[in-house]
């Protein structure tokens, strides 16, 4: 989730609210892979932390099910004055002109997606903790291991906040859904949007509306063994090569250098979106399976 006035405000939003990440269709899918597949007794430790959800003091971002708590983080944008301190958990921007993604850079005092994983799975971990901060835990963690499958929650370029700053003029308004009670639909105007906003919301979309999300169901050992790899760093990786490799030639038309500025118009065509789509869904499995590994690391020990 990022601060970025300009972008929130064309999409008619108060411009002191932050940017979604995956949106609450891409987390959701990506918390259901993981309940489908994590062991009995980390379903049952879900089961039991979600009944402490009045704790959590959020009655207009309730949590009854993982999928609410994959999207509460999202949620809570509305009441900055007691979460904005958490708003900088849900990415961790590495140099797209690096010549990797940097674990150390960009994360000053443990203001970053990777390590607020490792902070939650400890906090998730501890049952001598109160049951509604270890729901808490559940939450952010679900939420963040989703953030870090998004390529643009790993990347940046010229400050630009992970695309926040690069309007894409051709995208048209799809509308998407923000977890409120009762939910919020937001029409944004097309020509405005940007290119982490397409990252997160329009492709996600798109891919379901093309049969293409992955499915939600029980996974075999075999497919877990193959997707379910690798740790917090490995994953930032991929998501920044992926920015790399594809999201930022595709919007400017090569591979970006530390000395160019960029553009803040592009457009993008038809065919870059449908190559797209296959990696947003691959992402959204990796992230629920490797979701449901961490769970039941968590909580099925």
């Amino acid at each position: 989730m990022k601060l970025l006035a300009a972008g929130v405000a064309a999409l008619g939003l108060s411009v002191s609210t932050p940017a979604l990440a995956w949106g609450d269709l891409g987390h959701r899918t990506i918390a259901n892979i993981a309940l489908a597949n994590v062991s009995p007794k980390t379903k049952a430790a879900i089961a039991a932390l979600l009944t402490a959800q009045k704790g959590l003091g959020t009655a207009k971002c309730p949590v009854h099910s993982l999928g609410d708590a994959a999207t509460w983080p999202d949620c809570l944008r509305s009441e900055s004055w007691r979460w904005g301190h958490t708003f900088p958990w849900h990415y961790h921007d590495g140099d797209i002109t690096a010549p990797a993604f940097d674990m150390k850079a960009n994360c000053s005092g443990g203001q970053c997606a990777t390590f607020q994983i490792t902070r939650f799975e400890r906090i998730l971990a501890d049952k001598s903790l109160p049951v509604a901060q270890r729901l808490e835990a559940l939450a952010f963690l679900s939420h963040i291991v989703g953030d870090l499958h998004q390529p643009l929650h790993a990347a940046e370029h010229a400050h630009d906040a992970g695309g926040n700053g690069v309007t894409v003029t051709n995208l048209p308004g799809e509308p998407y859904i923000i977890n409120t009670t009762p939910p919020t639909v937001v029409n944004p105007k097309p020509g405005t949007l940007n290119l982490h906003w397409m990252w997160d919301n329009f492709l996600v979309i798109r891919a379901q509306k093309a049969g293409k999300l992955p499915e939600i169901r029980a996974y075999d050992a075999a497919d877990r063994a193959q997707i379910a790899t690798g740790g917090i760093a490995d994953w930032a990786q991929e998501s920044w090569q992926i920015a790399h490799d594809t999201v930022y030639p595709q919007a400017f038309g090569h591979v970006v250098s530390a000395e160019e500025k960029t553009s803040k118009d592009v457009t993008i065509s038809d065919e870059a979106i449908a190559q797209d789509i296959p990696i947003v869904s691959q992402r959204l499995l990796q992230g629920g399976l490797r979701l449901a590994k961490v769970l039941d690391e968590t909580l099925g020990s």
